[in-house]
Formats: structure tokens, C-alpha cells, sequence
């Protein structure tokens, strides 16, 4: 499959079927190069047979890659150094902006001022979801706990 030079990068739009089906059919190809460590024949930019050996950290990142892509996800790659927007930084935690600022004014995300605008490191931003998913996971656990002792 090729996707044309003038389509809307995958990471503001949805995958298609075909781009769905190809993903699942790369995760499972590169999953089984890796368990075993295999290398792997890719074609380089001149249509060559390149012979490629990921290790783990990679292979596991792509891996996740294809996987959310495959299951209709759209994706965006954004490196842990990244100063992020308010505005993006709200959009990959799923908050509305103004909540965002309200975190950052209580401190709660680590921020930096540039000019009159703040900016958010990616991988504080992470941690912070990380932080938070973990306590909603515990508060969860809790409330189950509760509505089984009540059966």
C-alpha cells in the first residue's frame, strides 16, 4: 500500500480499512522477527532488500505503533523533549485547555514561561498521566472492592 505524498498525516485523522489491515499485518510480521530476533528484509528507498535487526526498545515501540494504528487509533510520535502548547498538551491528556491551566497553576505539571506563553515538557506531561491513570486505577480497584463486599 502507498499512501499519496498530499495525505493528511495519520496523526490528525483516523486509519482507513486498508491502512488498518496493513498495520495489523506489519505488528504481526515484526512481532514474530522479534521474539526470536531475527532480522528482518525491508525494501530501502531504492526498492533494495535490506536486511534490518531491531533491538528490543524499537521493536517494541513499533510494535504499539502498529498496534494502535491497527486497531483505528490515530497516532502521533512526540519526542520526551518536546516543549509542548497549552493547547496540545491539553489535547493528549483529553482535557479542555482551561483545565490544563488550572493544572499548571496549581503546580501540578511542571511548566515554563516563554514570553507570556506557557510550555509543557512532553515528558512531564507523562509523568503526570502516568501519576494520574495510576491513581484512577487504584481509586477503581477500591470501588470494586467496596461493590463486592456489598453482594
Amino acid at each position: 500500500m502507498t499512501v499519496p505524498a498530499h495525505a493528511e498525516p495519520l496523526g490528525r485523522r483516523l486509519p482507513s480499512e486498508d491502512e488498518r489491515a496493513v498495520a495489523n499485518q506489519r505488528r504481526t510480521i515484526l512481532a514474530a522477527h522479534a521474539a526470536d530476533r531475527a532480522s528482518l528484509r525491508i525494501l530501502d528507498e531504492a526498492r533494495s532488500p535490506v536486511e534490518v535487526t531491531l533491538t528490543p526498545a524499537p521493536s517494541n515501540l513499533l510494535i504499539d505503533l502498529l498496534r494502535h494504528v491497527g486497531s483505528g487509533h490515530a497516532v502521533t510520535v512526540v519526542p520526551v523533549g518536546q516543549m509542548l502548547t497549552t493547547q496540545q498538551a491539553a489535547d493528549l491528556l483529553n482535557v479542555s485547555r482551561p483545565f490544563l491551566i488550572s493544572l499548571l497553576g496549581r503546580q501540578e505539571i511542571p511548566h515554563t514561561l516563554v514570553g507570556r506563553h506557557r510550555r509543557i515538557r512532553a515528558e512531564h506531561l507523562c509523568a503526570y498521566k502516568r501519576a494520574r491513570d495510576a491513581k484512577r486505577g487504584e481509586a477503581l480497584s477500591v470501588l470494586a472492592e467496596m461493590d463486592a463486599a456489598h453482594l
